[in-house]
């Protein structure tokens, strides 16, 4: 289940935040919502590994190899003989193999990029329209629903302007 705190300031929120970690709320399960880019670690401090830049180079390495061999895959299948050059020339080649590194990286890049906002949702998540106001959000996905209304309580003891709790687990 979600419980979500909407908070005025950033203070509130992180003695929020706190104070449910003190509880036993794992880090993880603890995110925030705003409308502000905050620095990371400024209100969640869980150090979250990000796969963009794996993703990316990953596209990259594909496409090099997709550009490699369909450039010199291709000069092999249909070799031309002009006098003692290769089949398969080393600039051509090189260029087409750059060309498909470049567009898999990028599109590597796409794909990380909805992987990482977690796009699209698969879910219904809980949501305040005053985060889109300037408020801060506090959401903590709890493992019952007794956990759920602890860390309502523990919000509401941090300054939580309101809670919200999943109607539908």
């Amino acid at each position: 289940m979600e419980t979500l705190g909407t908070f005025e300031d950033v203070e509130s929120a992180t003695r929020a935040v706190d104070s449910l970690i003190k509880a036993g709320f794992a880090e993880r399960s603890i995110t925030s919502l705003t409308s502000v880019p905050y620095p990371n670690g400024v209100i969640v401090k869980a150090n979250q590994h990000s796969w963009f830049r794996w993703i990316s180079a990953g596209g990259g390495i594909l496409g090099a190899c997709a550009g490699f061999a369909l450039a010199a895959g291709t000069a092999y299948m249909y070799p031309v003989q002009t006098g003692d050059k290769p089949i398969i020339a080393l600039y051509p080649t090189g260029i087409i193999t750059y060309e498909l590194a470049m567009l898999f990286a990028m599109l590597g890049a796409i794909i990380g990029m909805f992987f990482e906002m977690k796009l699209p949702p698969w879910k219904e998540r809980v949501y305040d329209a005053a985060i889109g106001e300037g408020a801060i959000g506090i959401s903590v996905f709890a493992a019952s629903g007794g956990d759920s209304s602890r860390a309502a309580s523990i919000m509401k003891e941090a300054g939580a302007l309101r809670t919200m709790a999943e109607t539908n687990p």
